[in-house]
């Protein structure tokens, strides 16, 4: 099984340096980029590839970059960004990545620069990553010294810059709208489509922004061609992917996989099932944001047409697990105050709606809920639905919460009836 995201990783987790990177192949795809192909190739190769945006909406990356503008007359600088701000709950794929291999980030990112003719690229870093930050800083210095960044980039016509933004944090910087005015100075708030970046983006320049397992493909699909990149998965989505697990299994982590193993498979076979004495009984697939999906869903695939057709989303492909000693109640609470606490501000129904369900989950999971609060609940999670707020925020965060309602009612209607969460009764 290929696994050309990780397979170079060192067994201490130390990040590879540039020679040991060269000696793996590293900045071959970039040579090939530059010396023997125009970007228009290098987008047609991506486009050809099928890889799909890795940091939850999927979006097909080479079609992405075909919507920036080209010709020599247009307003410059452009930019290529790697949205690195990993901040959704139960994800931390992007963080093995942008540690122990830096340079795949940054190959990816100088490749996606040609592409787009972008002078300027910016690695928008979440501020907690400071192992990341360091790994990148230092990658960047070598790049510089190897000719890999900086003018006429392997004796080409090619010419670019990276700098490093270290976010001061906030979930919303994710969204790759607030993450330009973020880096623009400005407040973290998204902005209105259309214009799309690809046409106005930051300081009003054609911008492209990708996430940063995404653009770690990248150097691989260039290398190696559309062709092998698809060969990799039986799944009709591309490539390989980095799935995790966390909860009370007995291996959590992550790993690359061909793009489809099953929740079963994951859970089973790479997590080792469930720990001695807990039961599965509930998995959000994809991160915080998606819904849960139950026993019922575990031969599943984790590819995003699965995902889709089963409720829910693949995200960001890391499932957090909930098991029977853990109250759903309070597991959604936990998540609603997140969301609520990240909420830009911006729009009134996810100021306001969030902080209010945050209220109503507070009084059922302290034992004074009312029945009719689950159908508050219910036309909250319909109010804060698509298209109904600013961006995709308030969507994401009611998205546990409507299906919680609807897999695990039973323990909502407990906390009412009982007046008091029964798990910290029998679990404390």
């Amino acid at each position: 099984m290929e696994r050309p995201l990780t397979e170079h990783l060192r067994v201490d987790g130390r990040p590879l340096g540039i020679e040991e990177y060269e000696k793996a192949g590293g900045y071959e795809g970039l040579r090939k980029a530059l010396l023997q192909m125009t970007p228009t190739e290098v987008q047609e190769e991506v486009k050809a590839s099928n890889l799909r945006g890795r940091g939850g909406a999927g979006f097909p990356t080479g079609l992405k970059w075909s919507a920036c503008p080209v010709g020599s007359d247009l307003r410059r600088p452009r930019y290529a960004i790697s949205n690195s701000d990993e901040m959704e709950p139960g994800t931390f794929k992007d963080r093995l990545l942008m540690q122990a291999n830096p340079h795949q980030l940054l190959e990816g990112l100088i490749i996606c620069g040609y592409a787009i003719d972008a002078e300027i690229g910016y690695l928008f870093l979440r501020w907690a990553y400071m192992g990341s930050a360091k790994s990148l800083t230092t990658a960047v210095r070598e790049a510089y010294e190897k000719g890999y960044l900086g003018r006429n980039i392997l004796g080409s016509k090619f010419t670019m810059d990276i700098k490093m933004h270290t976010s001061a944090g906030r979930y919303i910087c994710g969204e790759e709208t607030a993450l330009l005015n973020a880096l623009e100075g400005i407040r973290a708030i998204p902005r209105s489509r259309p214009p799309f970046p690809a046409q106005c983006g930051l300081w009003g320049r054609p911008t492209v922004v990708n996430n940063a397992e995404t653009l770690s493909n990248v150097p691989h699909i260039i290398r190696n061609g559309a062709a092998w990149y698809k060969s990799l998965s039986p799944s009709s989505d591309a490539g390989t992917k980095i799935y995790g697990v966390s909860g009370r299994v007995k291996k959590p982590g992550l790993w690359e996989l061909p793009m489809g193993p099953t929740i079963r498979e994951l859970l089973e076979a790479y997590a080792e099932g469930m720990q001695d004495g807990y039961r599965l009984r509930g998995i959000i697939p994809g991160g915080a944001s998606t819904d849960f999906l139950t026993e019922a869903h575990l031969d599943v695939k984790m590819d995003f047409d699965s995902m889709q057709k089963a409720g829910s989303r693949l995200g960001t492909g890391t499932m957090i697990i909930l098991d029977d000693k853990t109250c759903p109640v309070g597991l959604v609470l936990n998540l609603e105050r997140f969301f609520a606490r990240e909420s830009c501000g911006w729009c009134t129904p996810c100021r306001e709606g969030l902080p209010w369900i945050v209220k109503i989950l507070e009084a059922i999971e302290r034992g004074e809920g009312e029945p009719e609060d689950l159908d508050v609940l219910a036309w909250q999670s319909q109010a804060l639905g698509p298209g109904k707020t600013y961006c995709v925020h308030a969507p994401g965060a009611v998205e546990p919460l409507q299906s919680a309602l609807k897999d695990f009612r039973e323990d909502f209607e407990q906390h009412i009836r009982e007046k008091k969460c029964p798990w910290k009764t029998k679990h404390g």
